[in-house]
């Protein structure tokens, strides 16, 4: 490739609206352009990644023996009514009607469509077990779309999908696919963890996520530095503690705490630690009232309390509400001395264990110390695992303590089960001739999430620093007067024609632009190797190599430049 010939449309500064560094980095790379808010137009620079990054999925999903098909982005909403999603899915669903008025939507997802392929074509154990994926847009309504490409509306994913005849054909697909999903990252060249996680609204019964490791990724992740343990901290089991709870030691009293509403106000204004203080949080189920208490340092996990039994769903309290069923505003609440009838108190298994711990008084003003369990409030109607886990925690494998990352989900892997299978009757004979329900499982990787995952990762002052599979050249050619050195010229064209003839993905930049506003470009896109081509250099018959990630250029002699260049890019 030719850089006259190719589109190169840098910018020195991105606009003021970029928020995150993938985004400024990609406006002032010239790989995307905003067409409207989370919709963006992918340029030649920006879609030579994107194609790389599909070619490593595709080979490695054609490797693990996924067939490739291609669904419709428009789905009619009679499917999504017949599985439940037309009124479970939310406002991120992108609804319409046609010229007949018939409903209609933007496929955020496929399930609904691929379920309804299979039941139509596969009647048979015999057909089974089958795994089907695409590399399509979606489109998801965010209500605020922010981080360019990271949560956009529009954007490209591959979504696999695989049907099975037992559950245990299914467990075997997804540690199939969990192996693919780990070469698929390690061969973009990316940082990466699978971690246990939720299954959110796609449902099912278990799932992993896999993350880019990034200091601004929106996700918290658990691990255990001394075992294989990673989990998303939405998943995270908060172990128990070991140790009996200890007697009581301190007697009830009742201290005044004027204004001082968060527990870390209570504790400093009280003179104790925070992780002697408790917080009730009022929530409602089904007309029900219940207090869920939490240590004072600790934060409420709302995934785990929506599992458990009465609650799901559930809401918090309003105001009122906390007034009608404990006689006090919020900020002072807490479970002694409420009525027991009326108020279900719901206990972390960190709180449950305290003893001679602070918590609201229920009257303004007041807060309580020395509180007890048995003594000053009856034990709790049910003890629960309802926080997010804290670094130092100990790991739920017994292998370690926990510490804490950030990370970027870039993939998905779910066992469904029978949940789509059931509701749109994906059924099949089997062995015995009698109708069964398929199990399903489900596999996703967001390509173009991928790009700017890749770039929070790999980063620097003076722009991108692409993984060599994924950037869109392995190596650029600078030559240093191209328009007035005809040796410049002639030195740089063998040097590429060598290259290309080795199969290495090349561009020579034939702009004739100034040295500095060359060699700034392809810093900022990432080009993970260059060769610069001088007039000065050739009179010494020398050319300048360096790597993205080196602070130094080194001469060479210029026959032995191609040799370098291929063994750095081959490998």
């Amino acid at each position: 490739m030719r850089a006259s010939q190719f589109f190169i449309s840098t910018l020195k500064e991105a606009p003021a609206d970029a928020e995150v560094v993938s985004q400024k980095l990609m406006l002032r790379a010239g790989m995307i352009r905003r067409l409207a808010a989370g919709i963006y137009t992918w340029m030649p620079m920006g879609l030579r990644v994107v194609r790389k990054v599909e070619k490593v999925v595709r080979e490695e999903m054609d490797r693990a023996g996924a067939i490739e098909l291609f669904m419709p982005a428009v789905q009619p909403a009679e499917l999504w009514q017949e599985s439940g999603r037309w009124e479970k899915y939310g406002p991120e669903l992108l609804r319409f009607k046609d010229r007949h008025h018939r409903d209609f939507v933007i496929g955020p997802t496929h399930e609904e469509v691929i379920t309804d392929v299979v039941r139509r074509e596969i009647k048979s154990y015999r057909q089974l077990p089958k795994h089907f994926y695409q590399i399509q847009t979606k489109f998801r309504d965010e209500i605020r779309p922010r981080f360019g490409v990271m949560r956009g509306r529009e954007f490209t994913m591959k979504d696999g999908y695989s049907f099975h005849s037992s559950f245990e054909d299914l467990e075997r697909e997804y540690r199939n696919m969990y192996e693919t999903y780990s070469r698929i990252f390690a061969r973009l060249g990316l940082q990466f963890r699978a971690v246990a996680a939720d299954t959110g609204s796609i449902g099912g019964t278990g799932s992993h996520e896999f993350h880019v490791l990034a200091d601004s990724g929106e996700d918290a992740i658990a691990f255990c530095p001394d075992s294989d343990y990673a989990a998303n901290v939405e998943l995270a089991e908060a172990v128990a503690p070991v140790a009996p709870r200890a007697a009581a030691a301190e007697a009830l009293e009742k201290k005044a705490t004027p204004g001082k509403i968060r527990c870390e106000d209570v504790a400093e204004f009280l003179g104790t630690a925070l992780t002697r203080t408790v917080k009730a949080i009022a929530v409602m189920h089904d007309g029900e009232f219940s207090l869920l208490l939490i240590r004072g340092d600790h934060n409420l996990n709302e995934i785990k309390v929506n599992k458990l039994p009465g609650l799901d769903p559930f809401r918090f309290a309003t105001d009122e509400e906390v007034e009608a069923f404990l006689g006090c505003r919020p900020g002072y609440i807490g479970p002694v001395g409420v009525d027991r009838a009326k108020v279900r108190v719901i206990s972390d298994r960190t709180v449950a264990a305290m003893d001679n711990f602070v918590c609201g008084a229920n009257e303004a003003g007041f807060h309580l110390t020395g509180a007890n369990w048995g003594r000053d409030l009856p034990e709790p109607d049910f003890v629960a695992d309802i926080r997010n886990v804290v670094a130092g925690d100990p790991s739920p494998d017994g292998k370690g303590i926990l510490d804490l990352c950030r990370g970027i989900e870039v993939g998905h892997i779910f066992q469904l089960r029978t949940k789509y299978a059931e509701a749109l009757k994906c059924l099949f004979l089997n062995e015995q001739g009698k109708e069964q329900v398929m199990e399903m499982g489900c596999y996703g990787i967001g390509i173009t999430r991928i790009v700017g995952s890749a770039i929070e990762q790999g980063n620097d002052e003076r722009g991108i620093i692409f993984p060599a599979a994924i950037a869109p050249f392995e190596l650029v050619i600078v030559p240093m007067g191209w328009g007035k050195s005809p040796a410049v010229r002639e030195a740089a064209e063998k040097l590429y024609a060598d290259l290309a003839a080795a199969g290495i993905d090349v561009i020579l930049d034939d702009r004739d632009e100034r040295p500095g506003s060359m060699l700034a470009d392809w810093e900022l896109i990432g080009v993970p190797h260059r060769v610069v081509i001088g007039e000065r250099g050739l009179k010494e018959g020398v050319a300048e190599y360096q790597g993205r990630r080196d602070t130094e250029a080194a001469k060479l002699p210029l026959a032995e430049i191609a040799a370098l260049a291929r063994a750095k890019v081959c490998g």
